[in-house]
């Protein structure tokens, strides 16, 4: 590949420019999709305003941005380019300078709008994919139709019952393979502190003895987890939990319904048949120094 970057300028950026970031990423996220909260200040702010920070210029305008926090093991590092730059060498340059700030600590590579140049690029460098995550979205104007499994009932989740909610997300992901449990105080308190957390829309699903066999958290439009218990997978808990929030978000006035979902989950088959589309994926490549 021809390096045609001369014709750009090089140099840190930083606060000043979250705007000019900010319409950075929305250009890739229009092209590549990928996750649509990546554009909003504190996300954004995360990735690419890390330790040490390389942008490139042209004609006034910030067509590529690179940013590397070096504070912690392996390091981490976020970049973009401009759809307009692509093919130019400007990737490989931003990779380069990222892996020299990484120095002998590794290098986590994290993307919210995933491209196939991309995944190309950095396969290339000797990179990994430790992880690749569809985003979906639903429009709200059509609405599934899922009836309630045989005696099963869902009711909005309540403060009081935090601990019976933490004890049916362990029960629902103890069996995935790599799950680590958290600290129920700790998990419930991101929940808690979450300003967009919907207590009102999001449900726990009970048996016909009361027990509760599913939940579903739901943060501003998003639906952020889902799960059942083992011994009741298969009976249309959890298409009924989505279904459910769906036409709760409808009726509070949002006109789309996201949620993200592992590319080797077989729950992304469920979701498309309850109507979501893709819109994009989000990864993260690591390489490990010897």
């Amino acid at each position: 590949m021809v390096d045609r970057t001369d014709a750009l300028t090089w140099k840190e950026f930083g606060e000043e420019h979250v705007a000019a970031l900010t319409e950075l990423a929305e250009a890739c996220l229009a092209v590549d999709g990928g996750l649509p909260l990546f554009t909003s200040p504190a996300l954004l702010r995360a990735r690419l305003l890390q330790t040490r920070t390389l942008g490139a210029w042209h004609d006034g305008a910030l067509v590529a941005a690179v940013g590397v926090g070096t504070d912690r093991r392996p390091a981490t590092s976020t970049g973009l380019v401009h759809p307009a730059w692509r093919g130019r060498g400007v990737g490989g340059r931003l990779l380069s300078w990222a892996d020299e700030q990484a120095g002998e600590a590794g290098l986590l590579l994290t993307t919210e709008s995933w491209n196939a140049d991309a995944d190309a690029l950095f396969t290339s460098r000797g990179f990994e994919q430790t992880f690749l995550e569809w985003v979906l979205r639903h429009d709200l104007d059509a609405l599934p139709d899922v009836a309630a499994p045989d005696g099963v009932r869902t009711e909005p989740i309540a403060w009081e019952i935090g601990p019976e909610l933490f004890a049916t997300y362990r029960a629902s992901f103890a069996d995935r393979p790599g799950f680590v449990e958290p600290d129920a105080d700790e998990w419930l308190g991101e929940l808690r502190e979450d300003d967009g957390y919907r207590p009102d829309l999001s449900l726990i699903a009970r048996g016909p003895d009361g027990a509760a066999v599913g939940f579903l958290n739901v943060i501003d439009n998003w639906i952020d987890q889902v799960g059942v218990v083992p011994g009741w997978r298969g009976r249309r808990v959890g298409a009924y939990l989505v279904a459910s929030a769906l036409r709760a978000l409808a009726a509070d006035g949002a006109g789309e319904a996201w949620l993200c979902v592992n590319d080797n989950n077989p729950a992304a088959a469920l979701y498309r048949r309850l109507g979501f589309d893709d819109a994009g994926r989000r990864a993260r490549y690591l390489r490990r120094r010897p």
